[in-house]
């Protein structure tokens, strides 16, 4: 029985990181870019290689998904305020987690909202949105 025991706790890989918090921070921290009008800090979520996909089609590339946002948001009045709520957080193998939550998007002549889920990967030290589907 010893045996047994030694073998699959040998055998078991320790639990990783749970990614959560800190993916949770880099929401928060682009939920108040946005509000500030800071599109450029909004970005810093994502990673080199993120591809957007929404109802209006599919955009790869950082600096595209960033221009389509300064094209649709081109000033504070435009982006409103930013709520996100985030409903789960799910590690998906070492360095990958998805995250699914609402936004909502408040400004003074409409509320604009909906759905998301994010795919995640952590680069060196840091965890970048690698796939955004908003709905």
């Amino acid at each position: 029985m010893t045996l047994i025991v030694t073998v699959l706790t040998a055998c078991h890989a320790p639990l990783a990181e749970d990614p959560g918090p800190a993916i949770r921070q880099v929401m928060a921290d682009q939920e108040a870019a946005w509000d500030r009008g800071d599109i450029p800090a909004f970005m810093n979520g994502y990673s080199d290689t993120v591809c957007f996909v929404s109802e209006k089609g599919r955009n790869c590339g950082k600096a595209v998904v960033s221009a389509n946002y300064q094209r649709n948001y081109p000033n504070k009045e435009a982006m409103g305020d930013l709520t996100f709520a985030i409903h789960e957080v799910i590690p998906a193998g070492p360095g990958f987690a998805w995250l699914t939550g609402t936004w909502e998007l408040q400004r003074a002549a409409d509320t604009l909202g909906g759905g998301f889920s994010l795919l995640w990967v952590k680069g060196t030290g840091a965890w970048k949105i690698v796939r955004d589907h908003t709905y």
